[in-house]
């Protein structure tokens, strides 16, 4: 849902009527995971539902909400006789809760709550009534107030936004600046931190956050906890042994460094010395990257993004072509994922924690 949030509340703001479709459960090879949305207005659409699939028959059946006040939920799914028209071809099924959301309502205060708060990097939970005479409606839930204000006999899904994956890029060299621009175009969080002020330089990495500091020292005073990359580029072992050090003992989901295998031999030589136990010299990635045969920055940026997400999803960075199984993964007879009443599920949606202050 966060990457509606943004243009959802400039359209707020606007005093723009819209609608909102978010996917609120899911059965076999569905595309797109639940708590993915778009917003619909009469000029124009921003996010997706199904990857492409549906997203026409989603389109009119917002401007119904518009038109009509009325919020309902439609399951799309793989049908012989409509195919490309309003189905699923990957034989998955999605259902879709389509709501409106008038100016000044209260779906629009929701929606600007939502981004405020995503702004701001505070977690949020956030339940959508999916049946029942409060069908459409949202809330957020307080601590401690697992119903929000929906009560326990509607069915519903909850959103629960948590920490946007943070990208930590060590050494300021040209890879780093293609990496930096590619990370956050994944919707990572970027940082780049280097005790050399001339290359660590914001004009270098818009979008970024640049930190002027010794790397393992930068390190040491963060909480690496959770969805962190941490890739070390600086190709020098007075930064990136002490910050590899220190990234390998944190609880960063990846590590990697650059290198050819002959720095990796001497740079493993160097850790062991550091006191860097096998364990967590298992946990390295070196040389960084999938095997794209890349050759240029933005080629060698891609292959380690590629690595990175291959390993947060677990996935095996093998051509898709050479495998089997589902795409999106389920089965054909996997049940749909709406929330039962008395039976909450979590769904998670990637929103930023508060912002690493430049120091």
């Amino acid at each position: 849902m966060r990457e509606i949030l943004s243009p959802a509340a400039r359209w707020v703001r606007e005093g723009r009527a819209f609608a909102i479709a978010t996917v609120v459960g899911t059965s076999g090879s569905a595309p797109r995971p639940v708590g993915s949305s778009m917003i619909v207005s009469a000029a124009g659409v921003f996010g997706n539902v199904s990857g492409g699939c549906v997203e026409g028959a989603v389109y009119e059946r917002a401007l119904e909400a518009i038109a009509t006040g009325d919020a309902s939920v439609e399951t799309f799914g793989y049908s012989d006789g409509e195919g490309l028209a309003i189905g699923l071809t990957c034989g998955g099924a999605v259902d879709v809760l389509v709501r409106p959301v008038p100016p000044a309502g209260a779906a629009a205060a929701q929606l600007a709550l939502l981004a405020e708060r995503d702004a701001r990097g505070i977690p949020t939970r956030f339940r959508l009534v999916t049946s029942g005479p409060l069908t459409g409606a949202g809330f957020v839930i307080e601590a401690g107030d697992e119903d929000g204000d929906a009560g326990t006999d509607a069915d519903a899904v909850v959103v629960e936004v948590g920490a946007r994956p943070r990208l930590i890029v060590v050494g300021a060299v040209e890879f780093a600046v293609a990496l930096a621009r590619l990370g956050a175009a994944l919707g990572h969080r970027v940082v780049v931190v280097d005790p050399r002020e001339v290359f660590a330089s914001v004009d270098r990495f818009p979008g970024a956050e640049v930190v002027v500091d010794w790397p393992d020292r930068y390190l040491a005073t963060q909480s690496l906890e959770g969805p962190t990359a941490i890739c070390v580029l600086s190709h020098d072992a007075r930064l990136d042994v002490p910050a590899l050090r220190v990234a390998l003992a944190s609880g960063a989901d990846y590590v990697g460094a650059m290198g050819s295998r002959r720095t990796h031999d001497d740079r493993m030589r160097r850790l062991r010395e550091a006191g860097v136990g096998d364990r967590e010299l298992a946990r390295l990635r070196s040389p960084i990257g999938l095997d794209l045969g890349a050759v240029s920055a933005d080629e060698t940026a891609l292959s380690i993004l590629a690595e990175i997400v291959a390993d947060r999803h677990g996935g095996s960075g093998a051509a898709l072509s050479t495998l089997a199984g589902a795409i999106h993964g389920g089965t054909d007879s996997a049940p749909p994922t709406r929330e039962q009443p008395g039976a909450p599920r979590a769904v998670i949606c990637a929103v930023p924690r508060a912002p690493v202050e430049r120091r």
